[in-house]
């Protein structure tokens, strides 16, 4: 991972239309990265999609337009919403190319029955061809000229080029035979393939639509309109004009328009298509709901604290596009591949011609069969397709189970990982202690005591800070004011409490500020350690005044996941801030054997580096702002769903619940994705390296070979397909 630093760098979003293989990808790729101002460009296939990265904000986005169109394609600025337009849009696309291939079957159809069943035809019969071939040529197959027109005239080729080439070679020699040449005629040939490689695009097109399912459901997710209360009356609002801080009313069965917090009423919510959890969460006030989830059979009123594009579901969302848009650092060979495949295989197809004509003495006609089957063949749909179609499903089967994955390279990492260090407080424990002693260790009482702590610990965010101020409250204990508050990262904390210090933390922070621990006060600590306890001691005036124990328990599915992880062949460890005993104890219990204990937040960071320069390839996973600086310095950093801002900043997955179990699935889904881009490119690459020679040599009738070509590129979507059934561990 890349460290804290920030970079003055932009990224846009462009929509391609016209691409279709790895060639386009790689010719617009350049393009994009000619423009001056521009850092770097990725162009996904897939999803049709460019991002690109800007070194400044001057670059004018009609600038990039203007080049991918100087290229042949064309080019928008992408937007991130479900509209109806967009929607209609794509049925448009969609039934147009089925009109274009049903015209091509019902003609096609006839044409090759004729051929085969009357060889040797007549003058007429092959009139009636012409009639019937003609249409699919220009109609069905105008997609092909047109594409192919735009590119050319910019001295470049793709796929199209190859296409048209070869069902024109085919088509004009048969009509150039039928006038004036005479000899064997060929329009089933032509008719054949432009049929074949629709079909195969039609399949593929429907493919690649299922392949982003994932990102078109989360984007319906969002009602439309929100129940507000202003003044004394309820309106209705498009989502669009929600503010922050408005009480909205959500009625049974109703979506939740925004994040909100309750402030009335209760409920059970929903939350799977978010979180992935399968049962319903409850809702009471207080509690968080997210935009986008179901509220059941009660009726909430809550306050909103993000709207619009700030809500998790937004940025769910622009996670998984951007994750779909990504490509993993192993479709490199392809697209170096792919930058010189089609002059290459134009150059294939010549010399093959030349070779049957010339050095073989074959007719024209005889020459031009395996010519246009090299040309037909050699489409390098599937190697543009392997790996972006692996990635958006992964992505987006990954969003459904609560995991997010931040791109392609994050996947290809998660596979190599060979130790997997934890955090334990919120990560292997619940992160929820509550206090279970109170001692005080002079004359100051049970009640003092936990009016001292709970004043200083209630400016802190820290679980243990927490769990102090639960317990006062429940004791119906309330704070004193506090000045020049003062959180020790890793130690504790200090405060003034009317006027005196007050400092609370770990038996190092005492020491390192020279509080003196009594022989029989460090006897009953050390007893409350053995009990697996964290220990919190409170000074006054740099004297020692009590002690607070409290106890974080296991999360429940910590130990069967820590178990399945080392099933996968990892290596467990568990860093903490707590002292040896504690955390030892809590190791027992979920089968960790190693443990770091008593580490501090720049210390963790240190520890990652440590075990990367042995060799080892980290997966870090904490929840905590002081986890943050481990998870950026990890190879793959994995934040817990409830962790703080910064950690989910610094992390390459984010696991939207707070499971361990979460790490096991995003580990064997990233395995499975990556395994399945390699059988992807495998058989692209094995596709080509065995199809072109025998293509040359004349063993592939250029009918066989579209429907070939059309195969490979639908059977890598379908392989990739198969991801959308992957479980959760």
């Amino acid at each position: 991972m890349n460290g804290l630093a920030m970079e003055t760098t932009q990224e846009l979003e462009f929509d391609i239309k016209g691409m279709t293989c790895a060639s386009c990808v790689t010719r617009v790729e350049k393009a994009l990265n000619r423009v001056p101002g521009v850092k770097s460009a990725a162009v996904n296939l897939a999803t049709e999609r460019a991002v690109v990265t800007l070194d400044s904000t001057d670059v004018n986005p009609q600038k990039l337009i203007e080049a991918v169109e100087i290229t042949g394609y064309e080019a928008s600025l992408a937007e991130h919403k479900a509209s109806p337009q967009s929607k209609a849009e794509r049925n448009r696309a969609l039934t147009i190319m089925q009109w274009r291939l049903w015209v091509a079957i019902a003609l096609s159809v006839p044409v090759i029955l004729i051929s085969m069943t009357l060889p040797v035809r007549s003058h007429t019969w092959n009139l009636v061809l012409l009639a019937l071939v003609t249409p699919v040529q220009f109609g069905s197959g105008l997609p092909f000229y047109w594409s192919s027109f735009k590119v050319l005239r910019h001295g470049s080729a793709d796929m199209n080029v190859l296409v048209a080439l070869g069902t024109s070679v085919a088509y004009f020699y048969s009509v150039a035979a039928l006038f004036w040449l005479g000899g064997p005629i060929y329009f089933d040939t032509a008719a054949a393939i432009t049929t074949l490689i629709l079909i195969g695009r039609y399949l593929e097109l429907r493919a690649r639509r299922r392949a982003s399912d994932a990102v078109q459901r989360l984007l319906t997710l969002s009602p439309r309109t929100a129940l507000v209360i202003r003044g004394d009356r309820e309106i209705e609002v498009p989502i669009e004009d929600l503010k922050i801080d408005e009480l909205v009313v959500v009625r049974p069965g109703e979506r939740i328009p925004a994040d909100g917090i309750v402030e009335s009423g209760s409920s059970n919510v929903d939350e799977a298509m978010i979180t992935g959890e399968s049962m319903p969460v409850e809702k009471i006030p207080g509690s968080n709901v997210i935009g986008g989830t179901i509220n059941g059979s009660g009726a909430l009123n809550f306050r909103t604290t993000r709207v619009g594009s700030e809500t998790m579901l937004a940025q769910i969302i622009r996670l998984v596009e951007t994750a779909q848009g990504s490509k993993a650092p192993v479709q490199r060979l392809a697209d170096r591949v792919a930058a010189v495949f089609v002059p290459i295989v134009l150059m294939i197809a010549l010399g093959t011609f030349i070779g049957w004509h010339f050095l073989l003495g074959s007719t024209i006609a005889a020459a031009l069969i395996p010519a246009v089957a090299v040309l037909v063949i050699a489409c390098p749909c599937a190697l543009g397709l392997a790996t972006p179609t692996a990635i958006m499903v992964a992505s987006g089967r990954g969003a459904e189970l609560g995991i997010l994955i931040k791109g392609g390279e994050t996947l290809e990492q998660a596979g190599k990982i060979t130790t997997v260090i934890m955090d334990k407080t919120g990560t292997i424990t619940t992160g929820t202690p509550e206090v279970t002693d109170v001692i005080p260790m002079d004359s100051t009482g049970k009640e003092r005591l936990l009016t001292l702590a709970a004043s200083v610990e209630s400016r802190s965010e820290h679980p243990i800070a927490s769990a102090v101020t639960r317990e006062a409250a429940q004791r119906g204990i309330s704070g004193l004011p506090i000045r020049s508050f003062q959180a020790l990262s890793g130690l504790g904390a200090q405060a003034e409490v009317e006027g005196a210090p007050v400092i609370i933390g770990n038996e190092r922070l005492m020491r390192d500020r020279g509080v003196e621990i009594p022989s029989v006060e460090a006897e009953r600590i050390k007893k409350l350690y053995e009990q697996g306890k964290t220990v919190v001691l409170v000074a006054v005036h740099g004297r020692l005044v009590g002690a607070l124990a409290m106890s974080d328990t296991v999360a429940e599915s910590s130990g069967g996941a820590i178990s399945h992880i080392k099933s996968l062949g990892l290596r467990v460890v568990m860093l903490s801030g707590d002292n040896e005993r504690a955390s030892r104890y809590i190791a027992s219990q979920v089968g960790v054997d190693e443990v770091v204990a008593g580490v501090l937040p720049d210390g963790k960071a240190k520890l990652v580096k440590k075990y990367q320069q042995r060799g080892e390839v980290i997966a870090m996973v904490g929840d905590g702002v002081n986890d943050a600086p481990a998870l950026a310095q990890s190879d793959l950093g994995i934040a817990m769903g409830q962790g703080s801002d910064a950690a989910l900043e610094t992390s390459d997955i984010t696991l939207l619940r707070s499971d361990l179990m979460g790490v096991v699935t995003a580990i064997e889904l990233s395995r499975r994705t990556i395994k399945t881009i390699r059988q992807n490119l495998f058989w692209a690459f094995y596709y080509n390296v065995v199809a072109l020679p025998l293509a040359a040599a004349g063993r592939l009738n250029p009918m066989v070979a579209a429907a070939a070509m059309a195969f490979s590129s639908v059977s890598v979507v379908a392989n990739s397909l198969r991801l959308k059934r992957f479980h959760r561990a």
